[in-house]
C-alpha cells in the first residue's frame, strides 16, 4: 500500500464527514429547480468520496465482484438515462427505491451469516430491522412500479380482513424478532421468515393504495429506502451510511407529510383508506361529450386566446402521458410573443410523483420564474382571462371546495374555475386517479377540447401563429 493511500485511511472518518456535508448541501440544492443539477453533481461527488475511501480502506481483499457491480451499475445507469423518458420518471424512482431496499436487505443478510458467532443484542436488532425495512421497501416499490407502469391495475385492491391480516403479520414479525434477539440469535429459518413476511407486507401495504395517492407512496417508499440504508450503516458501523440514510429518510418523511397536507389527508388514511376505489356519489355527474358537455373547436379556442391578456397554463398527468411538455412551452412562448402574460400553475400532487410537473416543464426549458406553486397562483385566477387545463383532473375539481360528500372535499386545489374562461384539454370524460367525476367540465365558463393533449396543443400553436 502506498504512503498516500495509508494517509487517506488515517483520514477516513474525516473524508466520511466531508462526504456527509456534501450530501447535506446536495440534497438542500435539490429543493430548487435552479440549483438541482449542481446538487446532483455535489451528491455524486460525495458518493465518489465515500465509496473510494471504503474501497481503499484495506478491508476488501477481492475486488472482482466490486468491479463487476460497478460496471453493471454504470451500464444500467447510462442506458436508463438515455432510454427512460421523462414521463417515466415516477416508475424509475419507484424501482430505484426498491433496489435500495433490496441492497440493504442483502447486506443485512450477509452480515448476519458472516457474524453468526459475534451476534450481540444490538447487532441482531439492527440487522433484523434493516432486513425487515429493506425487504418491505423492495416489494412495495415493485408493486408501485407495476401500478405506475400499468402492468397491473392502478385501482385499490381491497379484501375482507385486510387490516387484520397486516396487523397479524406485523405482530408475528415482532415476536420472531424478539425471539431471535433474546432467545436464539442463530436461527437461519426464522431469519429468512422475517424477510419473507416483510416482502408479503410490502405487497399488502401498497396494493390497497389507488393511483390518486401515488405521489405520497413514492415519497414514503423513498423514506423507507433511506431508513433501510441508515440501519445498514449501524450494521456495518459506517458513519457515512448512517448520515446519508438518515437524511434521505427524514427528507422523505417531510415530503410525505407535505403531500398529505396538499391532499388534506392523513398518512394513515392514505395507507389504510383505500382511496380511489370508485366514483363518488356526491360529485356532479359528468355526461358524455355528446350530451350536456359541449365540445369546442380549435378555432373557438384560438379566438378566445387572441382576445386574452392573462393566461395560466395548468399541467396534469395528461400532459405527461402524451409527452406534451414541449408543446406546452411552445404555446406559452407564442402567447408571450402576442403580448399575453403567461404563467404556469403547479399543484404539488399533480402527476404521479412529487414535483412531476416541475421536472417535465424544466425539461422543456420553461423559465423557473414562471412556475408558480398553488398558494402563490390561486389568488390570480380571478384576474385571469383563460386558464388552460392540460390533462389535470382531481387537482382542479371544484368538488374539493363545494361538495362535502366528495372524498376529496377539503383537498387544496387550483381554483381554475375562477378564471373568466377555462379550457380543458382531455382525451375523454373519464375520471382522474381519485375515480370521481369533475363538475368543472359542466361549468358555463368551461370549454372542452377533446383529443390527445400534444396534438391539441400543436393545433393551438398553429392557430395562434396564424393570427
Amino acid at each position: 500500500m502506498s504512503a498516500f493511500a495509508a494517509n487517506l485511511i488515517d483520514l477516513k472518518d474525516w473524508i466520511y464527514l466531508i462526504a456527509a456535508i456534501c450530501f447535506i448541501v446536495g440534497i438542500k440544492m435539490l429543493t430548487s429547480p435552479e440549483t438541482a443539477a449542481k446538487g446532483n453533481y455535489i451528491s455524486a461527488f460525495a458518493m465518489l468520496l465515500a465509496v473510494g475511501i471504503t474501497i481503499i480502506s484495506g478491508q476488501i481483499s477481492d475486488f472482482t465482484w466490486i468491479a463487476a457491480g460497478i460496471a453493471a451499475g454504470a451500464l444500467v445507469g447510462i442506458v436508463a438515462s438515455r432510454l427512460v423518458k421523462m414521463t417515466a420518471m415516477p416508475q424509475m424512482v419507484a424501482l430505484y427505491n426498491g433496489l435500495g431496499g433490496a441492497a440493504s436487505a442483502l447486506v443485512a443478510s450477509s452480515e448476519y451469516l458472516r457474524k453468526l458467532d459475534e451476534l450481540t443484542p444490538f447487532l441482531s436488532t439492527v440487522i433484523l430491522l434493516s432486513l425487515f425495512v429493506g425487504s418491505l421497501t423492495f416489494t412495495g416499490s415493485v408493486v408501485a412500479f407495476a401500478k405506475l407502469q400499468e402492468l397491473v391495475s392502478g385501482k385499490p385492491v381491497v379484501f375482507p380482513l385486510q387490516h387484520l391480516i397486516n396487523l397479524t403479520l406485523i405482530v408475528g414479525t415482532l415476536a420472531i424478532g424478539v425471539f431471535l434477539v433474546a432467545v436464539e440469535p442463530v436461527n437461519i429459518p426464522w431469519f429468512i421468515a422475517v424477510s419473507g413476511i416483510a416482502m408479503v407486507l410490502g405487497v399488502l401495504v401498497v396494493i390497497p393504495i389507488g393511483g390518486a395517492d401515488m405521489p405520497v407512496v413514492i415519497a414514503l417508499l423513498n423514506s423507507y429506502s433511506g431508513i433501510a440504508v441508515s440501519l445498514t450503516g449501524f450494521v456495518l458501523s459506517n458513519n457515512a451510511l448512517i448520515i446519508v440514510g438518515s437524511l434521505v429518510g427524514a427528507s422523505g418523511i417531510f415530503l410525505t407529510n407535505e403531500m398529505c397536507v396538499a391532499m388534506n389527508r392523513s398518512i394513515w388514511n392514505v395507507l389504510f383508506g383505500g382511496f380511489g376505489q370508485g366514483a363518488a356519489t356526491g360529485a356532479a355527474a359528468v355526461q358524455d361529450p355528446t350530451g350536456a358537455v359541449k365540445p369546442y373547436t380549435i378555432g373557438d379556442a384560438v379566438n378566445v386566446l387572441e382576445a386574452s391578456q392573462r393566461v395560466i397554463l395548468v399541467p396534469g398527468y395528461g400532459m405527461a402521458a402524451s409527452q406534451a411538455q414541449h408543446a406546452v412551452r411552445d404555446l406559452g412562448d407564442n402567447l408571450e410573443e402576442m403580448g399575453i402574460d403567461v404563467k404556469y400553475a403547479i399543484h404539488p400532487v399533480a402527476g404521479r410523483m412529487p414535483g412531476h410537473m416541475n421536472v417535465l416543464l424544466a425539461e422543456s426549458n420553461v423559465p423557473y420564474d414562471l412556475l408558480k406553486d398553488m398558494d402563490e397562483i390561486n389568488p390570480e385566477f380571478r384576474q385571469t382571462d383563460v386558464a388552460i387545463v392540460i390533462g389535470a383532473n382531481d387537482v382542479v375539481n371544484p368538488a374539493a371546495n363545494e361538495d362535502p360528500s366528495s372524498p376529496i372535499y377539503g383537498m387544496p386545489i387550483l381554483n381554475v374555475e375562477e378564471a373568466k374562461t377555462v379550457m380543458v384539454l382531455k382525451r375523454s370524460m373519464n375520471p382522474g386517479f381519485a375515480g370521481i367525476d369533475n363538475a368543472l367540465f359542466l361549468r358555463d365558463n368551461t370549454m372542452m377540447l377533446f383529443g390527445d393533449a400534444k396534438s391539441t396543443l400543436n393545433k393551438l400553436v398553429e392557430g395562434v401563429k396564424g393570427k
